[in-house]
Parts: structure tokens; sequence; C-alpha cells
């Protein structure tokens, strides 16, 4: 890592990763540390990492879940299987600082590429894994995907309406989450190694990473004083915010949530409704506990007015609301495009579509995203300047198969 500067500089300036990962997980968690300077260099089997095949495709017939997480990386094809893969990333590590993996759970400790063997090698190097359930308890080296946590951790049985199915949540709610949590471990990790001068194993478990999100849920469950089922659609997951769902407007949808009886009284008012005076109301415990007759008033108000009337009207009394966005409304939100975390970037190849970062630092300057790189499209190169071989050992390896 480098001294501290006087001077800007990129957060992770110097530091060198390698990413032994496919899907979301651990490339969104090195993608994130690419924003913020590392040089991260994805390692990929022969065959590529599965998102490489997927049906929704840039210009230039690179999927668009493959080019948000894995640009702005330096991409190798290596064949770990092969004695001289694992040759070729044990001589990778010796230099590098961090090794993020999301594997099938033991996949490196069969190739001799565990924590303990490559920790022999550079002391200071930081292994972050990556697996559904982590490395002890009952269901430890069992694989795992986003859906199947979802179903294994209440995701999917919280979800949706009370007489409905359990519903997936929309977006990839777990992947990214513990490559947020996974990446917070590297970056301790990396801090406590100016101290120590060691690395250590980080480890995140999806599970693990998701079950906080369920604290409302959770706590409803818990309580002896009320009753909350376990999917309760677009309400408080815990059944203890009133009201708190989506209503209709004349032209879609608005949220509002009162989160205080402060709030209620201002929307009270608005509203101009003699039910909404009801004395049952006037407290968020009786609120909560005729939450059907709540949701029926402001929703009788709520519909006979545009979206944009209700969501101007309801923040200028500063109560929480906000229209429901479509994706491609989304996509044109202005917000969106004035924060960056959606890029569109201009190359020498033209304009594609990646991920920013969503953090802002305010002395270390984000990178600008590059493309993802081809299936092996850095391997020379990384091989060449990383560990000094040369173009007929590169040949070799070729030939082979390994590279």
């Amino acid at each position: 890592m480098t001294a501290a500067s006087t001077t800007p500089s990129t957060a992770l300036q110097g530091v060198k990763v390698i990413c032994v990962g496919q899907f979301y997980f651990a490339p969104y968690c090195t993608m994130l540390m690419a924003r913020l300077g590392a040089d991260v260099i994805k390692i990929e089997s022969p065959g590529g990492d599965p998102y490489r095949r997927g049906p929704a495709v840039d210009e230039d017939g690179v999927p668009f879940q493959f080019q948000f997480v894995n640009s702005g990386k330096r991409t190798i094809r290596l064949d770990l299987k092969h004695p001289e893969g694992q040759r070729i990333l044990r001589g990778l590590v010796k230099n590098a600082d961090v090794v993020v993996q999301n594997l099938s759970p033991g996949a490196l400790d069969r190739f001799g590429l565990g924590y303990e063997q490559l920790s022999e090698i550079n002391p200071r190097l930081i292994m972050a894994s990556g697996t559904g359930f982590g490395s002890f308890g009952p269901y430890a080296g069992e694989s795992a995907m986003d859906l199947t946590i979802q179903a294994r951790t209440a995701l999917m049985s919280t979800t949706g309406f009370e007489d409905g199915t359990p519903v997936r949540t929309g977006p990839s709610v777990v992947d990214f989450m513990a490559g947020t949590h996974i990446l917070a471990g590297v970056l301790a990790a990396l801090y406590q190694r100016t101290v120590t001068g060691r690395g250590q194993h980080v480890e995140v478990a999806l599970q693990d990473a998701i079950l906080p999100s369920l604290t409302s849920n959770i706590a409803g469950l818990l309580s002896p004083a009320i009753d909350v089922p376990e999917r309760t659609g677009n309400r408080h997951g815990g059944m203890s915010v009133a009201p708190y769902n989506a209503y209709p407007a004349a032209d879609g949808w608005v949220t509002v949530l009162c989160p205080t009886d402060t709030h209620w009284e201002r929307l009270r008012t608005l509203m101009d409704d003699p039910a909404a005076d009801d004395p049952r109301f006037a407290t968020m415990p009786g609120r909560c506990a005729h939450m059907d007759e709540v949701d029926e008033i402001v929703g009788r108000w709520s519909k006979s007015l545009s979206k944009d009337e209700l969501v101007s009207t309801l923040k200028g009394l500063k109560i929480p609301s906000s229209t429901v966005v479509t994706l491609p409304e989304l996509l044109d939100d202005p917000h969106v495009k004035a924060r960056g975390v959606l890029r569109t970037v201009t190359d020498e190849r033209g304009e594609f579509t990646t991920l920013g970062s969503p953090m802002f630092l305010s002395d270390s300057p984000l990178i600008e995203p590059t493309r993802a790189g081809g299936l092996g499209e850095h391997t020379e190169a990384v091989l060449s300047e990383e560990l000094g071989m040369a173009a007929e050992e590169i040949d070799k390896l070729r030939a082979a198969g390994v590279i």
C-alpha cells in the first residue's frame, strides 16, 4: 500500500487484488475496489464467467450483467485445475495484497490454494472468501446462490402479500449486500495489517449478510403484543408503522409513510377526512391495530390526485413519500444520471454502460471505469509484467490449455 500523501490520490492506489470469482458476489466487491483505485486481476476458468453468456448483450456482444461488475479489471484465463495454473496463481499471490474468491466451498483448498497455503507464500496476504453458509455450522459446505439463500433465509417467505405465494425480491439483494460486507471486511483487514504487518482470512456467508435486513420482520415475530403475518406486502415488515404502504394515485402509485404521530397529524389535517379523526388512530399502536381502515382512508384521498401533486404536497409537509418509479423511468432519472452510479462512458470504441461507485470520498477521486476485458484479454500482459514470463513460456502454457 502507498504511504500517506498530502495530495489527493485514489484510496486503494497500489493495492493489488486478485478476483477468483464469478456471478455477482466477488466480482461486485472487487469492482468497488477497482473504482477506489486498486489494480484488480480477474481470473476466469477456461470456459469463462457464466455471465459472459447472458442473452442481454451490448453492441459488442458483451452481456450487460458481466460488463457492470467487471469493468475496470484486467482479465486472465487460467485453468486452476492444472498444476501449471496453480503455479501461476501462487506466483501472482507473492505480490498481491488481497484475494477475493467465491468458488464452490473448499475448491481452492483442494487445489492447494487455500488461505493456509497461500499465506505461507505471502504472510501479508488477505484472503476474502464468500460462501453460502460459511465454514462452520450445520450447513457449512453447502453450495448456494442468491435465490436459494433468499429461500433459506426467509426473504421469500416475507416478500409478497399475505394471501399470495412466496416471492423472490426483484433485485439480487443477497449477492450485492454480501459483496459490500466482504468489502468492509477486506478494508478492515487492510487497516489492521498496517499495525500488525500480517494478513488474515476474511469470511462472509451470504446468509449472514442478508439476515440483518430482516430486523423489522423478526422484531414483529418476537413481539407478544402484535400478530404479524410473514408476508406483509408493501406494509412495514414488523407491522409497527401505519400508514406505511403504496397508495393509488390518479395516474400511478405513490408510497406514503408516517413514522411518528406528528407526521400522521400533518397527513390527517391535509386529507381533511372526518374518518381520519377517529380517536383510535391518534397513536401509532392504534393505527397499526386498524391498518385496513387507515389504508382505506389514505387511498381514498390519494387516488383523487396525480403522483406529482401528491409527492409535492407531502414533501412540503415533510411527510416521507415517493412516486413508484418504473425501470425505464429510473434510467432516465436526472438525479441517477448526475450521481453517476450507472455510467455511460465513452472510449475509443464508442459508448458503453456500466456501474460507477456508490462511494464518494472527498480526498480520493474515483477511477473512471474501463470496459470489461474479453476472456483472457490481459493474460499475456499480466504474466509478462507480474511474473516476468518470456513469450516462449507463455506460448507453451497456451498450447497446453493452461491459459
